[in-house]
């Protein structure tokens, strides 16, 4: 019987089936971060259990650290010092990979584990952190999970899931100049709801997603739980065994050699059925923005912000947004005047992300009203674009070079944009207050970001193509 790539990492992962959709699932890979991971480890020390396999367990420094030059475990946000030492100390004590603040391999927990080798075609993975399934762009299963599953998951190397349903997502045909992975998903949210998968396991799979790199197949597969999705995957192919070569925790010598052959098949076979697919033509996709406080209030940097059909049963959710992101129906999202501008976050802030934005910024400066700050995802993404002279373009550009970490992706009571500050942002939630205080955050891809900074206003970039 032909079988979706879903299907083949469930059933060669499957320890047990229990009652009616439950099934144990073994876990060959856990990772944690300060925020969630200190949780977990804590609680598992408390009732003296140890963790079953310390060496397929990695853990970051990555939610709560502060980004600035010379940072140390002192934090903006409260209690923050208190998290990173206790998940120092808990995983020095578990004999778990721990990436610490001055590691050179530390970052952002969804970038550190590809850009390692950590993550790999046919693996399962969890972490107690929502945007897991960006890993999903390596064939992986992988998905996020609580604290209390997490503790289950290190003491056991297993967990108890209901077995989700499956999605196919076609997307169809060549990207249009300016189109980005990032502008993909804000439009499939757009066109079908940030509810529009219902807790499916979705695979991405077109010509579109083929012809994307790795790192835009990441940025793809990250919000797939925006959009209500139980995980993302996407097929493995020649840029997935490509990609993972070398890697530092990838297979080597013979064991390279089996693995390869084994990741050559882990694709949805001919004929396989999913219990729902969508197909979008690309040609339709424009460089997308948000104009509310979801990733469905999108429409593309040409549009204007909807009108409200009291008739609609989301009109009331759709006018809190609008008031609260202190904009009209009608209004054209061009032109709107932004306060700050943020490149970084598991979503955009690898090093073809950079390279992406530096191009624009290149030998330009960022308007004066505007607080630009680029973060890279990790600190060898850091490194990276600091051979390549990237830092020089930001710095010299108006951007704030920070060190690597999720920084204002999140607001937890330490650094954050201003009250009601309008923020072109590369993050993947635009929830309120989710930068700072009523801060209001644009989603866009890091094209759309560094346009909008040098302009002080959102902006199409395609506008600023140089000759």
């Amino acid at each position: 019987m032909a079988k979706t790539l879903f299907e083949k990492l469930w059933q060669s992962h499957l320890v047990e089936q229990l009652d009616g959709d439950a099934a144990l699932i073994y876990i060959d890979r856990i990772l944690l971060h300060e925020r969630t991971g200190s949780i977990a480890l804590k609680s598992l020390a408390a009732a003296d259990r140890q963790v079953r396999n310390p060496d397929e367990v990695f853990c970051v420094i990555d939610h709560i650290v502060d980004t600035l030059p010379g940072r140390g475990d002192e934090t903006m946000m409260p209690s923050g010092k208190e998290f990173i030492q206790t998940t120092r100390s808990a995983a020095q004590s578990a004999g778990i990979h721990l990436f610490d603040i001055d590691h050179p391999k530390q970052g952002i927990v969804h970038v550190v584990s590809p850009e390692q080798g950590i993550v790999q075609p046919g693996s399962t993975l969890v972490c107690p952190d929502s945007h897991t399934c960006s890993q999903g762009a390596l064939a992986a299963l992988a998905w996020g999970i609580g604290s209390s599953e997490a503790e289950h998951a290190l003491a056991t190397k297993t967990l108890r899931i209901n077995k989700p349903q499956s999605m196919r997502i076609n997307f169809e045909g060549q990207l249009g100049t300016g189109v980005t992975a990032k502008d993909m998903i804000l439009y499939l949210i757009a066109q079908y709801s940030a509810a529009g998968s219902a807790g499916t396991v979705i695979e991405f799979a077109g010509e579109a997603v083929r012809n994307l790199s790795i790192e835009g197949r990441l940025t793809l597969c990250n919000m797939a739980v925006e959009f209500s999705a139980f995980t993302g995957l996407i097929a493995a192919d020649k840029k997935t065994i490509d990609y993972l070569g070398g890697r530092p925790y990838a297979p080597s010598g013979e064991n390279w050699k089996q693995a390869v052959r084994y990741w050559q098949s882990l694709h949805s076979d001919a004929g396989a059925v999913f219990d729902r697919e969508i197909t979008i033509d690309c040609a339709a996709i424009e460089p997308m923005i948000t104009w509310g406080n979801s990733p469905e209030h999108s429409c593309p940097i040409t549009g204007t912000v909807p009108k409200i059909d009291s008739a609609n049963k989301k009109s009331a959710s759709m006018q809190r947004a609008q008031d609260y992101m202190g904009v009209k129906p009608g209004q054209k999202l061009a032109g709107l005047p932004i306060d700050g501008a943020f490149i970084g976050s598991c979503t955009n802030s690898r090093i073809s992300d950079l390279r992406t934005a530096a191009e624009i910024l290149r030998g330009r400066t960022v308007a004066a009203n505007v607080r630009a700050i680029c973060v890279p995802g990790s600190t060898p993404v850091k490194h990276q674009a600091e051979a390549e002279g990237l830092d020089k373009i930001f710095i010299q550009a108006g951007f704030e070079w920070r060190e690597s970490g999720c920084s204002m992706c999140f607001y937890a009571g330490g650094e954050s944009f201003g009250f009601q500050q309008r923020v072109a942002t590369t993050t993947n939630r635009n929830f309120e207050s989710r930068q700072g205080p009523q801060t209001r955050s644009h989603l866009a891809s890091p094209a759309t970001v560094a346009a909008s900074a040098l302009a002080g206003q959102l902006t199409d970039p395609r506008t600023t193509q140089k000759s």
